[in-house]
């Protein structure tokens, strides 16, 4: 009975045997696996190593600015990346991807700007010379002497009625612009009195004020 009860549950924990010709299909399958990873790895090395002297090519002509690749996937793009870093040169990527993504290498001293490489991922066309005008801020404009002698003779006209024709052109006069030190001309700053004069002033307004005093 225990014998018996015992090759049941053998049988039962066992997994099934598979037969000669599974297990040499299942071999023949990872063979075929790693032969075919073996052959991706020597394509890869291989373009690597065409890769490497193409750029390396590219960076001995001194007439050369930039290099364009073709289309490749995203595993060649990547090993072109790594190239161009370790040669000190710049590489971006454009195009779409499955469609015409490629890379372009650049030298160092001719790495595009954010404006071009913008352009470029856009599928745009560069125009530096456009983007110069369309950045270039308005300066704004002094008024002219014109406008200015406008607006003297428009002052001039509306207290012409109020004052004499005499007291504004003496006015305008001493009000004119002058921008070397200012809009208030330095003539209404100076203080055309003399020491005395103003010694004089000083102690008059002394006496009128200890009178008023006095008077209260």
């Amino acid at each position: 009975m225990e014998d018996l009860l015992g090759s049941i549950l053998n049988k039962m924990t066992k997994p099934p045997s598979l037969d000669e010709q599974q297990r040499k299909a299942t071999r023949k399958q990872a063979e075929n696996l790693i032969e075919r990873q073996n052959e991706e790895r020597a394509l890869l090395r291989n373009f690597q190593k065409k890769m490497q002297t193409k750029i390396a090519d590219f960076m001995l002509d001194n007439a050369l600015e930039k290099v364009t690749l073709p289309p490749m996937n995203r595993i060649q793009r990547s090993i072109i990346h790594e190239i161009a870093e370790t040669a000190g040169l710049s590489a971006f990527s454009f195009g779409e991807e499955d469609i015409d993504r490629h890379v372009v290498v650049y030298k160092k001293e001719f790495t595009p700007c954010q404006e071009e490489l913008s352009a470029y991922r856009r599928g745009l066309e560069w125009k530096p010379k456009l983007v110069e005008e369309e950045s270039t801020p308005e300066v704004d404009q002094l008024p002219s002497s014109k406008s200015e002698s406008a607006a003297v003779a428009h002052y001039s006209t509306k207290y012409d009625r109020l004052f004499g024709n005499e007291q504004v052109k003496e006015a305008t006069k001493v009000t004119q612009i002058n921008r070397k030190y200012g809009f208030v001309s330095s003539e209404n700053k100076k203080d055309q009195r003399s020491i005395e004069q103003t010694l004089d002033d000083i102690r008059a307004k002394k006496r009128q004020k200890k009178d008023v005093t006095n008077q209260v």
